[in-house]
């Protein structure tokens, strides 16, 4: 088990009310899925992200990543964490304008020192099927070609865990269905994928489907993913 969250809970004050985000979600995902996290707005998707990414810790309740319960770390502590397990993927790519492709690739890796930075981008810009394009900022690649260098640069570390928030959100549906093999092609690679999305056909794309509703899992289904070629 790669993730194992316990009556988690997470509220915040909006508008002089309390907004009940989270109401006590309790959530396994195993090593190697390849998961779908679904619903309305406001249900409580991006809190439920922000905390299995390690970017928000939860008013109570326990989460466990990777064997380690990070729920009360320090901000340094799960810096690490996140550095070593997960890599994100946004809607809006998140690239650094004036980067190519391989300096933005490289980042995770000199943030985190490693060595032969260069030689690792490059093998990531190889599996998003990009090495030709690494010398090119980001205004001069297609919407598609930029949400690959984005997970480019989120694999680099070779984490367990790719966590991607609406990846398609920005992009052509026949863009997005590209973007849905590649993801199929780095979970058969051993990557467990997370994606948090509101569009039934990207969720199709996950063997599990999981649907939230103020705050709460409502279902969690296993279906017969999609995946196009």
């Amino acid at each position: 088990m790669i993730i194992e969250a316990r009556a988690v809970k997470k509220s915040y004050e909006l508008g002089g009310s309390i907004v009940h985000a989270l109401a006590g979600v309790n959530l396994d995902i195993n090593e190697g899925e390849m998961v779908a996290i679904t619903g309305p707005s406001g249900s409580g998707k991006s809190t439920l992200m922000h905390i299995l990414g390690c970017l928000d810790q939860p008013d109570t309740g326990t989460y466990v990543l990777a064997g380690e319960n990070v729920a009360g770390l320090s901000r340094d502590r799960l810096a690490d964490i996140r550095n070593r397990h997960i890599g994100f993927v946004f809607q809006t790519f998140n690239l650094l304008p004036r980067l190519t492709a391989l300096e933005n690739v490289e980042l995770p890796l000199l943030y985190a020192g490693m060595h032969r930075a260069t030689g690792k981008a490059i093998d990531a810009l190889r599996i998003v099927g990009l090495e030709d394009r690494m010398h090119h900022e980001p205004n001069q690649l297609s919407g598609g070609q930029r949400q690959r260098v984005a997970i480019a640069r989120a694999i680099v570390t070779s984490p367990a865990i790719v966590l991607a928030d609406e990846p398609t959100g920005n992009l052509d549906s026949k863009t997005g269905e590209e973007i849905m093999v590649l993801f199929h092609t780095l979970n058969e690679q051993g990557h467990t994928i997370i994606l948090v999305t509101h569009e039934p056909d990207i969720a199709q794309h996950c063997r599990r489907i999981i649907r939230l509703h103020d705050g709460r899992i409502v279902e969690s289904t296993l279906e017969e993913a999609v995946c196009t070629s």
